[in-house]
């Protein structure tokens, strides 16, 4: 028989962990997690009914936030991951001075990777309008500047991953970044979506291109910020996928099983 405080302190770390993102781009960060943290239990958000957020007005980017985050506490998750760099960079200040208990952790583009592993080569930044506009982006990329960096606002580029339309995203990556091509050594993936698309990006753009994206550090970090607090699940192998789609279309769910690689039996 456990005691009541050993009853308490497995109950917190059998909670679940909350992932959301604007669509089922953030299934590459949660594919990132669940290696690094394959016992835990997750409940994934997929926010397409709204999707783009990089689009939108950052009150509206919130409020959408904030339901989402209201969900997953009702749902008693023990953390919340915000696998939406947009929503991270207009968001995650505003949640977490709302709820200080909750534990949030934020993507953002992985800029600092490239200053840390390949500094003097040029970079091309792709992410959503409301990214790289915004103020969080601005001072990180204002604060590790290699000055040989371009920012490449791909406006309509996550829809076109979200719908899946294959003629249509060849279509826009070679308008969209032919002029870059030769020019550039270093891309940074700053948008969740970005990476299930690494390969036609690397077709436009030469193969010896090399990719940086945050997921992995985030999965890093959400272990250690776990592991601080006594919240890792310990208690054998879980790794359940709830997966909620606000659109409610089941070809959502579908995809976001296949990029997981975890077989889809329908209802």
């Amino acid at each position: 028989m456990r005691n009541l405080s050993e009853q308490i302190l497995l109950d917190k770390m059998e909670r679940p962990i909350g992932i959301f993102d604007s669509g089922i781009g953030g299934v590459t960060v949660l594919n990132e997690i669940i290696k690094i943290l394959p016992n835990e239990e997750y409940i994934y958000y997929s926010d397409s009914a709204n999707n783009p957020y990089g689009d939108k007005q950052d009150k509206e980017i919130i409020k959408l936030c904030e339901n989402i985050v209201k969900q997953f506490i009702g749902k008693n998750c023990k953390a919340i991951v915000i696998a939406c760099n947009t929503a991270s960079a207009k968001a995650v200040k505003y949640l977490r001075k709302k709820y200080p208990k909750i534990i949030f952790i934020a993507i953002e583009p992985a800029y600092k990777m490239v200053h840390d592993y390949a500094y003097n080569e040029p970079t091309l930044v792709m992410a959503t309008k409301g990214t790289i506009k915004s103020e969080k982006f601005n001072l990180l990329f204002h604060k590790y500047n290699n000055h040989k960096t371009y920012l490449l606002s791909c406006v309509g580029l996550a829809d076109l991953i979200e719908n899946g339309d294959k003629k249509e995203l060849e279509k826009y990556l070679k308008k969209t970044l032919g002029l870059y091509k030769g020019l550039v050594k270093n891309v940074v993936l700053g948008c969740t979506h970005y990476p299930l698309i690494q390969k036609e990006i690397g077709q436009v753009l030469g193969k010896n291109i090399k990719f940086f994206n945050g997921a992995n550090r985030l999965a890093i970090h959400l272990k250690d910020v776990l592991e601080e607090r006594n919240l890792l699940n310990t208690n054998g192998k879980s790794g359940i996928v709830e997966f909620i789609d606000s659109s409610g279309k089941k070809e959502k769910q579908e995809r976001f099983y296949k990029f997981l690689d975890i077989e889809y039996e329908g209802d």
